[in-house]
């Protein structure tokens, strides 16, 4: 077994073919919004976008219900967040690895299961031969309670190579059928603890309200830390959608703008 500390990386983002923005907006008259457009933040573009459909205000005069139309698009967004237009928001989605992370983050974070989608490493296909695990900074400095755990996870670790072997899952021409069979089996004497990693995608609506909810003080503190990583990834990723949160001292994001 060895210690490990949760990680979180951003890997994809939304991305816009402008070619193609471009020939719609020259259809409905909204050129011009395209020309005074910055390209750097795709994103926020996008949820521009989505925004300015709805009410057809690429420029005055295309909807006669729209007499000024912002052109500061932080302004614009930031308006998107205070009137909970948040369908908007559905159409951006960002993609995450977590790794480092154990069972009892991922079976929570399912719950969150709207507007997401979810890869996780399988135990039934990928053997435990070591048993990766977090332990927080408050229990690393309990003497005791780390000699009791380390005792016990290397004797679960000890029972896995022995089943492994025991099984001869190494043995030539074992099917693939019965690793997996086997395999599965020996998961169930992991503990729920032990770290994996997951592929998670998220739309920006669903990734406001998790953030939120997962760093709120009476969160599981592996799940607050994972989730302020996420948090300070899409601040910085996309300003004008997640720049209204103040994070408190106990380490809890609370946006401005709530249930958008």
């Amino acid at each position: 077994m060895h210690f490990v500390q949760p990680e979180v990386r951003l890997i994809g983002r939304p991305s816009l073919d402008y070619e193609e923005v471009a020939a719609y907006l020259e259809e409905v008259g909204g050129k011009g919004w395209l020309e005074r457009l910055d390209r750097t933040n795709d994103a926020q573009n996008l949820a521009e976008i989505g925004g300015r459909t709805c009410y057809r205000s690429w420029e005055p005069g295309l909807n006669p219900n729209v007499t000024r139309v912002r052109t500061d698009q932080d302004a614009y967004l930031e308006n998107i967040l205070a009137s909970s237009h948040g369908s908007v928001l559905e159409h951006l989605t960002f993609n995450f690895i977590f790794s480092n992370v154990s069972r009892v983050l991922t079976h929570e974070q399912v719950r969150h299961r709207v507007g997401t989608a979810i890869s996780q490493e399988s135990l039934r296909f990928v053997r435990l031969d070591d048993l990766p695990f977090w332990f927080p900074e408050w229990a690393q400095q309990d003497g005791e309670l780390m000699t009791r755990a380390v005792r016990l996870l290397l004797d679960m670790e000890s029972f896995q190579l022995w089943m492994a072997d025991h099984f001869g899952l190494d043995d030539e021409n074992v099917p693939f059928k019965e690793k997996k069979h086997k395999t599965s089996f020996m998961r169930r004497f992991a503990p729920e603890g032990v770290t994996t990693t997951a592929v998670w995608s998220a739309n920006v609506r669903t990734l406001r309200h998790v953030i939120e909810s997962r760093t709120a003080e009476g969160a599981e503190e592996e799940i607050r830390i994972v989730f302020g990583k996420v948090g300070e990834l899409m601040k910085e990723e996309a300003p004008a959608l997640f720049g209204d949160y103040e994070v408190t001292e106990g380490g809890a994001w609370v946006p401005s703008w709530r249930k958008v």
